[in-house]
């Protein structure tokens, strides 16, 4: 047998085996500088990292069926807004539960229940205030930033095995059509290939730089465990709901005042003269309505938001529920041939009970 087949069939000479080990050892160092990153980043945000347990009552459960207290169990991570203390999580995890049957338990073990509970139905977020010396608080990162690729940590309490990472990379950005609950109305959801499972949801999305850039809320899966693709809110549409929670104890939002036109595609676009679908078909004008004083009209087809390019009707709809209440806002508008800008200032969605 030759030593070419020798070296095909798996043998090494034992005077290879010192230049193996030394290229080995090189090529090692390259993974290990990267595996590094990966350990700083889970020792840095882990103690901010906390698992949250919750009762939900009875009368709850029976609208699931069951006859008796049902323990729900997730994630959650503290940040500091104000001088004061916050464990972000999701809605799905605490609701319906009270304060003193809410347990959040700290990286430390220290056990704390929160003193306060804010949270929004329609975008699952939710933030319990806590008191309690010492904490420390995770980095908030910028989520706009994030792109496609991007390598990220996902931090939680997996089927209830506390304090555990994994990490992927940004797989997709602007998920906004998921089969969820019935009361969530608004989806912008980051997807990742990052391990998610029962008991991650409300726990922190990472970057490598250690700052949370989401918040884990579901996965896709036929089994119930993960498949590589999992959910999470963006931080910065997080935030912007946390922050209004926290300073006024309610989510208000924004309103516009146009119908749109769920079936426009190709066709419709070509008549108007646009060279592809883009932005959204404005078909009717709310009367009275920020969009009526700003004077647009049914067959507008709104290309940027604030100067953000609009995907799709849900993208819109999201841009402006999270949109300070009457700031004034620039509108790319493609009418009749031409692109013009329009300026509208929102008003309150509770006002006219529509978009």
């Amino acid at each position: 047998m030759s030593p070419a087949s020798l070296e095909r069939s798996g043998a090494v000479r034992p005077e290879q085996r010192a230049e193996l080990r030394s290229e080995l050892q090189r090529h090692a160092e390259v993974l290990e500088t990267q595996s590094a990153v990966v350990r700083i980043v889970a020792k840095l945000v882990g103690p901010a990292v906390v698992h949250i347990e919750a009762d939900v009552p009875p009368e709850s459960s029976l609208q699931h069926g069951r006859g008796k207290q049902l323990e729900e169990a997730g994630s959650g991570v503290i940040i500091e807004e104000n001088a004061a203390f916050y464990v972000l999580t999701n809605r799905h995890v605490i609701h319906a539960a009270a304060p003193k049957a809410i347990r959040i338990i700290l990286a430390d073990g220290r056990l704390l229940h929160p003193t306060k509970i804010m949270d929004d139905a329609e975008s699952d977020v939710a933030v319990l205030a806590v008191s309690e010396p010492n904490l420390i608080a995770a980095s908030i990162g910028d989520s706009s930033r994030t792109e496609i690729g991007d390598f990220v940590l996902a931090m939680g309490s997996p089927f209830g095995l506390s304090r555990s990472v994994t990490f992927g990379i940004i797989s997709a950005k602007g998920r906004r059509e998921l089969q969820l609950s019935k009361e969530l109305k608004f989806q912008e959801f980051l997807q990742t290939d990052a391990a998610i499972n029962p008991g991650n949801s409300g726990g922190p999305l990472v970057d490598l730089h250690g700052d949370v850039v989401g918040i884990n809320t579901a996965i896709a899966s036929n089994s119930g465990g993960n498949e590589g693709i999992g959910f999470a809110i963006p931080i910065d549409m997080f935030m912007v709901l946390a922050r209004q929670l926290i300073e006024t104890g309610k989510v208000t939002r924004a309103f516009l005042g146009v119908n749109l036109n769920p079936h426009f595609g190709p066709t419709q676009a070509t008549e108007l003269g646009l060279p592809r679908p883009c932005g959204t078909h404005v078909t009717g004008i709310t009367p009275k309505s920020p969009a009526d004083a700003a004077k647009l009209q049914a067959g507008d087809v709104i290309l940027e938001f604030d100067g953000t390019l609009v995907e799709d009707d849900a993208h819109l709809v999201n841009l402006v529920r999270l949109t300070k209440v009457d700031k004034s806002v620039p509108l790319l508008i493609f009418r009749n041939g031409e692109v013009i800008t329009v300026t509208v200032e929102l008003g309150n969605t509770s006002q006219f009970n529509k978009f």
